[in-house]
């Protein structure tokens, strides 16, 4: 597959984890008579990966988050080559997922983007957690989610199966971090987000950044271990 399909690829699949995803939250959690809540919102992220899985991950692995990337480059199953392309095209892809939701949601009368689904900590915490806190958490939730991802997509894993753990899995990761950070555990829809939040959310983005790629690259590291004791 050519790296041009590759990163087209990545840029759709980031492009529907942000429209989906923090769409879910900006158009439908709040909705006074159908709003779906904090777990309406972990399933609509979850389904966004799950759905791009099957859909293009066949092309270009499905990463769709920078973090992943990092994640499988430290676990030496992709190539240092591919790892900046690829982290532009997620950034890129949801960036313009942020852009799309911004004109479908700003139609409303009296419309305030607010957080738009941002991530933060302190006063930006949904549950206002502190800066540790929501270190930890993104470091430690984002090791788990590549964890999952590494042992899923394992060539003795069940074949056809991964994109169900790995979806269920990011579930469940923002039916645990909702409150503290929003949950990012993924850089380019932490981004995309800040870029059209009302709120100093894009000052926090660094910790979005620098908390999950270090959970990923550690994941990618203690799954070597697992995978050379075959």
């Amino acid at each position: 597959m050519t790296l041009g399909k590759k990163l087209g690829a990545e840029f759709f699949g980031t492009f529907w984890l942000v429209l989906g995803g923090c769409g879910s939250a900006v158009l439908a959690a709040g909705f006074p008579e159908l709003g779906i809540g904090f777990m309406g919102v972990a399933f609509a992220f979850g389904l966004t990966v799950l759905t791009m899985a099957y859909a293009v991950g066949h092309i270009s692995g499905g990463h769709f988050n920078p973090a992943v990337s990092f994640g499988l480059w430290s676990a030496g199953r992709f190539e240092t080559k591919e790892l900046l392309p690829y982290i532009a095209a997620q950034v890129i892809g949801g960036a313009t997922g942020a852009f799309v939701l911004y004109m479908i949601a700003s139609g409303q009368a009296g419309f305030e983007a607010g957080g738009f689904a941002s991530n933060g900590y302190g006063e930006l915490s949904p549950g206002k957690y502190s800066l540790v806190s929501v270190i930890i958490a993104e470091v430690v939730l984002t090791f788990m989610f590549l964890f999952i991802i590494l042992g899923a997509t394992d060539e003795k894993a069940p074949a056809g199966f991964a994109p169900i753990a790995i979806g269920l899995g990011l579930t469940l990761i923002h039916l645990i971090s909702i409150p503290v950070s929003n949950t990012s555990v993924n850089p380019a829809r932490s981004t995309a987000a800040a870029l059209f939040a009302d709120t100093a959310a894009l000052s926090q983005v660094w910790v979005f950044w620098a908390a999950p790629i270090a959970g990923a690259l550690l994941a990618g590291i203690v799954w070597k271990f697992f995978a050379s004791s075959k």
